[in-house]
């Protein structure tokens, strides 16, 4: 019955941070926004989407969602672009291999979105280069 995440929602406090999020999200990593409403928008990342509110009322300084990953074809390329917009980039591009059944190797970083949200980017590899 479930074909998928339509989307993921986040909610902003003041103007200041929804233009922020439309910045990041649109200008910085190329998502495209697809419809916009006096409460809001809806952001097209590819595979689904993200819903912005402009009425933050009600937001907790932690929430039960960890992170949101985004898949790419080029970590360090968009490291190095949130890099120069002023995000910060709390784990820096690395490779990992998920011990799993069969093994996962990956290439990953972490940065802080313009909400403060915990954002990966997530890049499936063959191998790992050792």
């Amino acid at each position: 019955m479930i074909s998928g995440l339509h989307h993921i929602s986040m909610k902003c406090k003041t103007e200041k941070e929804f233009e922020r999020v439309k910045e990041f999200y649109i200008s910085l990593l190329g998502f495209k926004q697809v419809r916009e409403w006096p409460e809001g928008m809806m952001i097209d990342y590819g595979n689904g989407m993200l819903e912005v509110f402009r009425n933050g009322e009600g937001i907790k300084d932690i929430g039960a969602i960890r992170h949101i990953a985004f898949a790419t074809d080029d970590v360090d390329e968009i490291v190095r672009k949130v890099k120069g917009a002023g995000y910060e980039v709390f784990i820096e591009p690395k490779d990992i291999v998920i011990d799993s059944d069969p093994v996962y190797p990956a290439r990953m970083s972490f940065c802080f979105g313009p909400l403060g949200e915990e954002i990966e980017f997530f890049q499936e590899v063959e191998e790992i280069n050792q």
